[in-house]
């Protein structure tokens, strides 16, 4: 019989903490080693217990997760989901989590809150999986953090203003995607992200991103231009594709039905990137679990653009960039810490 995944769940609520662990413990691939109500009572309890992943409550007296998050994951790095809330403050603490280290999140039912909680935990139980598998050993010792760099851009990069870069992640893809722009020059091409995230958190996740790094990002709105300088990012539960008119890229953002399990897909924005853009674009492939943006990445390929991919030991979940790769989608499988500089190099070629 396969090794439990060992949780440890951290609310400041003792009815959270009750329905969390009976729920949780339902499942017979999980089993809940302990509760605590508070970070300091968590960080003993992780010691005595050693579980493989944290649920973490979002806003708690006397330290709120985010500082915990910043004390324990260079010291004790392990896979943490948020439990968060829908409102701004939580979803703005929720983004700050992520940078510091969490893996993904989910969010407390606001309405319904019977059928709400039932979607709650069914995500919950799944995330829990993805991040029992999850790579979190790069914040030990807080190493992995961009470093801000003053590229100075090659003149065939500086006049490319036809070109477009199309990135997709999603388990561990906000910190990559952010290392990514914080290396970036402000007159780099247009960009196009597709994040997996819920609404409200991406225009959150954009407005972050915007503050650190040189470009302007915001969430996409249907009619956005992609233009040298600005990076868009999809919003939270619509695809967004590129189209071409009169010379100019333009997004479009819509719902339609999931694609890969996801809305936003990154397979909906590779595709539409290798139909309008062509050997003009860039696809990058970062970390994720599941196979969304794989068969995009194929057709970008096969329209001549260049294809950059994750590598594994960079990767927090190495499932979206192997099955792109496997695929035959990808040119370059490499560490996140040189994909700015490899995407760089690509638009910088003639072509």
């Amino acid at each position: 019989m396969a090794k439990k995944i060992r949780v440890l769940v951290v609310d400041d609520s003792a009815m959270v903490r009750q329905i969390l662990a009976q729920c949780l413990s339902a499942d017979p691939e999980i089993e809940v080693v302990a509760t605590a109500s508070n970070p300091y009572v968590a960080r003993d309890k992780i010691l005595q217990y050693k579980p493989d992943v944290l649920t973490l409550d979002v806003e708690m007296p006397r330290m709120n997760g985010v500082e915990f998050l910043r004390r324990l994951m260079p010291q004790n790095p392990l896979p943490v989901l948020m439990v968060s809330s829908l409102t701004e403050r939580g979803k703005q603490i929720t983004v700050e989590a992520l940078e510091a280290g969490a893996l993904d999140f989910v969010t407390k039912p606001s309405s319904d809150v019977q059928r709400g909680l039932h979607v709650m935990l069914k995500e919950l139980r799944t995330k829990l999986k993805i991040a029992a598998q999850a790579n979190v050993s790069k914040w030990r010792n807080s190493n992995f953090r961009p470093r801000r760099t003053s590229h100075s851009v090659p003149k065939a990069l500086a006049e490319s203003t036809d070109k477009v870069i199309a990135i997709g992640a999603s388990t561990g893809g906000t910190e990559a995607i952010r290392y990514i722009l914080s290396e970036l020059p402000a007159d780099t091409p247009g960009i196009v992200i597709v994040q997996h995230m819920p609404p409200g958190f991406t225009k959150m996740f954009a407005a972050r991103l915007n503050q650190q790094s040189a470009m302007v990002v915001k969430e996409a709105e249907t009619g956005d231009p992609v233009l040298q300088g600005r990076a868009l990012i999809a919003p939270g539960d619509l695809h967004m594709r590129v189209t071409r008119s009169e010379g100019t890229y333009y997004v479009k953002c819509k719902q339609g039905e999931k694609v890969c399990g996801h809305r936003p897909s990154v397979e909906v924005l590779f595709n539409s990137v290798a139909i309008s853009a062509g050997k003009n674009a860039v696809g990058i492939i970062l970390t994720g679990m599941g196979h969304d943006g794989a068969s995009g990445m194929v057709a970008m390929r096969k329209a001549g653009a260049p294809t950059i991919a994750q590598n594994e030991e960079t990767s927090v979940v190495f499932g979206m960039p192997r099955v792109a790769y496997e695929k035959g989608g990808i040119d370059q499988l490499v560490p996140i810490q040189t994909i700015s500089a490899e995407l760089l190099s690509a638009l910088s070629q003639k072509g």
